[in-house]
């Protein structure tokens, strides 16, 4: 945390959980200031009067409006870019928004911290980014190559990124709306009982962007290797924790789902470097006169095939029940439940 002594950090995207998992790290740290930067004015004031600490600053605006962004980066020292949209079902109705906020948004942000001579910004995308099939992935992969690009760009400003799997009980996540149905006395409601997603919570997710921010050289891509389970586990090891037995309903895959997520693809195993619980994806830097390659291959051996919430480490049972139950959010509603 000594890099951000007396520092000014700005997450765009800040009034989502990450950027309140951000807050829960850093208030109480040396940190000079943090930007939530967000065009929620409602969930701005909710953490205005949540945090009650000076600290934390709020600015209205929009990533996909260049101006507000660069209106409120002026001394900014770094960047989590966090602001996106991340609804599977809702950008394949309205692709056009995706883009406008996941690539447009992102080139804004990108734009602004150059011009503005912030030190370093870190870009979170997903594990759907990889080999992606739906609009929200094809968006997030632009994103992905927007940010890299940028890298090459400038010198002031070290651009990177990280990649990440599911993570528990953030706004859309399945596991909040397992738990509503059980409180409202419905059943549980499941894709595929065999998909497999990976599980990160959202201290992991800071974790992942920390190790980013501390080990990342411009157009890195930093991947977590989370474990996973399948949806089916997923949904009864909370129908266990609450004590609920109705039988769960079958709904069937929605729009742009996969079976399995990858944060890994095949081609990037090929430079991929392992660093202990992460993996780092290098840029590639050649420039456009290919000529010069033509006769030189890669000869490096190949770190794995891929890495995906089929191949990685899949929970068990009770595996998933001892993660869930390490989440403040479900001990709360647990509680909550069993006080009715």
């Amino acid at each position: 945390m000594s890099y951000f002594k007396d520092k000014t950090l700005m997450i765009t995207g800040g009034t989502g959980s990450f950027g309140n998992a951000v807050l829960k790290r850093f208030l109480e740290t040396d940190i000079k200031e943090i930007r939530i930067f967000s065009r929620d004015e409602k969930k701005q004031d909710d953490m205005r009067k949540k945090y009650n600490n000076s600290k934390i600053k709020f600015y209205i605006g929009d990533v996909r409006d260049i101006r507000s962004v660069q209106d409120a980066m002026s001394g900014v020292d770094f960047i989590f870019s966090a602001a996106a949209l991340k609804q599977v079902p809702s950008c394949e109705f309205f692709p056009m928004e995706a883009v406008k906020t996941n690539v447009i948004g992102t080139d804004n942000v990108l734009t602004a911290a150059i011009q503005n001579n912030v030190e370093k910004v870190i870009c979170l995308s997903t594990d759907k980014a990889a080999y992606p099939i739906n609009a929200m992935g094809i968006s997030k992969a632009m994103m992905e190559r927007v940010f890299v690009a940028k890298s090459r760009t400038t010198d002031n400003t070290i651009i990177c990124g990280t990649r990440y799997g599911n993570v528990m009980c953030s706004r859309g996540s399945v596991i909040p709306l397992f738990i509503d149905q059980i409180k409202e006395g419905k059943q549980l409601t499941v894709t595929d009982p065999e998909m497999t997603r990976f599980l990160m919570s959202l201290d992991e997710a800071v974790d992942l962007v920390m190790f980013a921010f501390e080990n990342g050289k411009a157009g890195d891509i930093m991947v977590q290797k989370a474990p996973a389970c399948t949806i089916g586990t997923l949904a009864q090891a909370v129908s266990e924790l609450f004590g609920y037995n109705k039988p769960i309903h079958y709904i069937g895959v929605r729009h742009g789902e996969k079976k399995y997520e990858t944060l890994l693809t095949k081609e990037e195993a090929i430079h991929a470097e392992d660093k202990g619980n992460f993996y780092r994806i290098p840029a590639d830097n050649r420039d456009l006169n290919y000529e010069k390659y033509f006769e030189k291959g890669t000869t490096e051996k190949q770190l794995l095939d891929e890495f995906t919430s089929d191949n990685t480490q899949i929970l068990n049972l009770e595996q998933v029940k001892e993660k869930l139950m390490s989440l403040e959010y479900v001990q709360d509603e647990l509680r909550i439940y069993k006080e009715r």
